[in-house]
C-alpha cells in the first residue's frame, strides 16, 4: 500500500513538470511562427504575468508619419510622435528612411543621427540635393511595426554656388588706396564675401556684399591703406540662401603708391663741337621707374619695349629766346614732355627749331628699361650762338599728366641736375 502511494506521488509530480514544460514549449513555438520573418514581423508574444505561461500575442502598431525641417546646407531634421504596441507598450527605436517620390521609389536608409536604431523621436540628416519624403518604423527588439505614411516633401539645396567672377582694378594707387571698387558676378541672390590680402596675407580687408536678381555684385569704399605694397589678391565665395558655401574666385591687383620721381637731366654732344647746341645733340631724362608710354605719347602702346618717334618732321624741338627747350610731334595727337632749361645761352636769334627729315629728323626715344626719355636734335632752322657754353646745371619741368605704369603723378616740380653738363 505505501510503495502504491509512492508510486501515484511520482506520476503526479512528473504529469505536473510535463505540463509546464508543455506550455513552454507552446509559448516559444508561438515566438518562432509570429516572428517567423524576423525583424519585419510586427506581432510578438507579451507576458501578461509572473506565472508561467502567462501570455499573449501583442502586436507593434504603424509608426507616426514624420514631420521635417529643412536647415542650411541640406541639412533636414525629421520629428514623431512615439508609437505603441496594441498592449501599451512603447517602441524601444526607430528606422528612418526617405524617398524621392510621394509613392514608390527606392528606401533609402537615412544617415547622420538618423542612421540605424534611433531611440529618440527626432533626428538630422544631411541629405543631397532633390525632394524628399521621410518615413518612420517603430521596433521592439527584434519586432518592428509597419512604416508610416511618408511626410510632407522636403526640398533640399545641398548644391554649393559656382565660384563667384572678380573684377579687381589692375592697380591700388596713393589717390585711390582709400576708396577701391571690386565687382563681379555670382549665383543670383547670394551672400558674398569679399577677402583682399597683401603678400603673405599680413594684412586682411574683408567686406560682405549681395549679389542681386541677376547675379551682379559691388563691393564698394575699400580702404587698403593698411596693405603692403605689391601683388594684392581678392577672393570671393558665395553663400546661397540654403546654406551652401562655394568655392572661392580671384582676382589680383598691383598696389604702388609710390609717385615717379626726375633723377637726371643731361645735355650730350652729339655734333661737332663741343658747348654748342647743333644736329645730333642729345637731351636724356631719367626717371626713378618706368614711366606710362601712352602717357608720353598717345600713339606709344607698349609699356614694356622701347617706343620711338622719327619720322620726317614728327618731332621738332624749340629753343626759345630764354634757351627753354619744348618738344611738339605730329605723330601723337597728345605729347606730354614739359621743359628742359639749359642752362647756358645756346641762342642769338630769338629762337630755334630742330626737326627735319629722314636721317636727319629729331628722334624721341622712351626706354622702360633703362627709364630714359631720349630727345636727339635733328636740323637745326636759327642761328645758335657760335661760342662755346660751359658746363652748367640743366633743369627740367615735367609736364602735366605724365605718371608711372600704375598711374601714381609725376609732380610737376622743377628738377635741377645735381650733375652739369652741356651740348
Amino acid at each position: 500500500m505505501i510503495r502504491h502511494r509512492k508510486s501515484m506521488v511520482r506520476q503526479s509530480s512528473t504529469s505536473v513538470t510535463m505540463g509546464r514544460w508543455n506550455r513552454i514549449v507552446v509559448i516559444v513555438v508561438g515566438i518562432l511562427f509570429v516572428s517567423w520573418g524576423g525583424p519585419a514581423a510586427s506581432a510578438f508574444w507579451s507576458t501578461v504575468s509572473s506565472s508561467l505561461g502567462a501570455a499573449k500575442a501583442d502586436t507593434v502598431n504603424q509608426g507616426a508619419k514624420p514631420v521635417t525641417t529643412v536647415g542650411l546646407a541640406g541639412s533636414v531634421t525629421v520629428s514623431w510622435a512615439a508609437t505603441m504596441t496594441a498592449a501599451g507598450r512603447p517602441a524601444t527605436g526607430y528606422s528612418i528612411a526617405r524617398y524621392a517620390s510621394a509613392t514608390g521609389g527606392t528606401k533609402v536608409a537615412a544617415v547622420g543621427t538618423c542612421a540605424g536604431t534611433v531611440a529618440a523621436l527626432t533626428c538630422t540628416e544631411t541629405a543631397p540635393t532633390g525632394t524628399w519624403y521621410y518615413t518612420v518604423t517603430p521596433m521592439i527588439s527584434l519586432w518592428q511595426g509597419t512604416e508610416s505614411l511618408r511626410s510632407t516633401g522636403s526640398v533640399v539645396d545641398a548644391t554649393a554656388p559656382t565660384a563667384p567672377i572678380v573684377n579687381a582694378p589692375g592697380y591700388v594707387i596713393a589717390s585711390t588706396a582709400t576708396n577701391i571698387s571690386v565687382t563681379g558676378t555670382a549665383e543670383a541672390n547670394s551672400s558674398v564675401v569679399l577677402t583682399v590680402t597683401d603678400a603673405g596675407s599680413a594684412h586682411t580687408v574683408t567686406k560682405s556684399v549681395t549679389a542681386n536678381g541677376s547675379g551682379n555684385w559691388t563691393a564698394s569704399a575699400l580702404n587698403l591703406t593698411t596693405l603692403n605694397d605689391g601683388t594684392i589678391t581678392y577672393s570671393a565665395r558665395a553663400t546661397d540662401a540654403a546654406g551652401n558655401t562655394g568655392a572661392a574666385g580671384t582676382d589680383t591687383s598691383t598696389k604702388d603708391v609710390i609717385a615717379p620721381t626726375v633723377t637726371g637731366v643731361q645735355l650730350s654732344n652729339g655734333g661737332s663741337i663741343n658747348g654748342r647746341i647743333e644736329r645730333d645733340d642729345v637731351v636724356t631724362l631719367t626717371f626713378s621707374e618706368p614711366l606710362d608710354a601712352s602717357a608720353i605719347c598717345s600713339a606709344w602702346t607698349s609699356d614694356t619695349s622701347t617706343q620711338t618717334l622719327n619720322g620726317n618732321g614728327q618731332v621738332t624741338a624749340t629753343v626759345n629766346s630764354s634757351d627753354n627747350l619744348t618738344v611738339t610731334s605730329s605723330g601723337c595727337s597728345t605729347l606730354k614732355y614739359g621743359t628742359v632749361a639749359l642752362g647756358g645761352d645756346y641762342e642769338t636769334s630769338g629762337s630755334m627749331t630742330f626737326s627735319g627729315s629722314g636721317s636727319n629728323a629729331s628722334v624721341l626715344q622712351w626706354n622702360p628699361v633703362a627709364k630714359t626719355l631720349v630727345l636727339t636734335l635733328g636740323t637745326m632752322t636759327g642761328t645758335g650762338n657760335s661760342t662755346a657754353q660751359p658746363l652748367a646745371a640743366a633743369k627740367f619741368s615735367p609736364a602735366s599728366g605724365l605718371t608711372d605704369i600704375a598711374g601714381n603723378p609725376l609732380a610737376t616740380t622743377q628738377f635741377t641736375s645735381p650733375t652739369p653738363s652741356r651740348f
